[in-house]
């Protein structure tokens, strides 16, 4: 059975437009953060002390940053599309991340500065890059992503 079609199924539209719209929204901020700095996230209802945290940065970090907020607006976009290089895209984007909190939790403070609430933030986006990362690679072993 080569070169048969398979039919798209509705939660791939689904689960492409949601990873879209989040990641849309985490690009903006990558972006606002990096225009405007500490004005913007301060309008965001960051404190001084996390604002002082993102602006301590080094370039490495930043790097990293945009990598994991890049990478998974271009899987977002590529699931959309289906195209099967959404699975390892996300997976570079999912590897960004990791590497953030290991920059946030053990090589700095940052665990303490941004609070229980980041914490939060972090393991739901965590949750949320390994379903896309599993979901993508799951549509892709059954033909639906090409």
């Amino acid at each position: 059975m080569t070169n048969a079609l398979v039919k798209t199924p509705r939660h791939v539209w689904l689960v492409g437009v949601i990873a879209v719209l989040i990641n849309f929204v985490v690009v903006f901020d990558f972006v606002m953060s990096m225009l405007q700095g500490a004005k913007y996230q301060a309008s965001a209802g960051m404190t001084p002390d996390q604002i002082a945290h993102y602006q301590q940065m080094p370039s490495w970090m930043m790097v990293v940053w945009a990598i994991g907020v890049f990478g998974a607006f271009l899987a977002s976009i590529l699931l959309l599309l289906r195209r099967k290089q959404a699975s390892p895209v996300f997976v570079v984007s999912l590897g960004a991340f990791l590497v953030s909190l290991l920059y946030t939790y053990v090589l700095t403070n940052g665990g303490v500065v941004m609070g229980p609430q980041m914490a939060i933030m972090s393991a739901v986006i965590a949750g949320l890059l390994v379903f896309f990362c599993w979901y993508s690679r799951d549509m892709a072993r059954r033909g639906v992503l090409r």
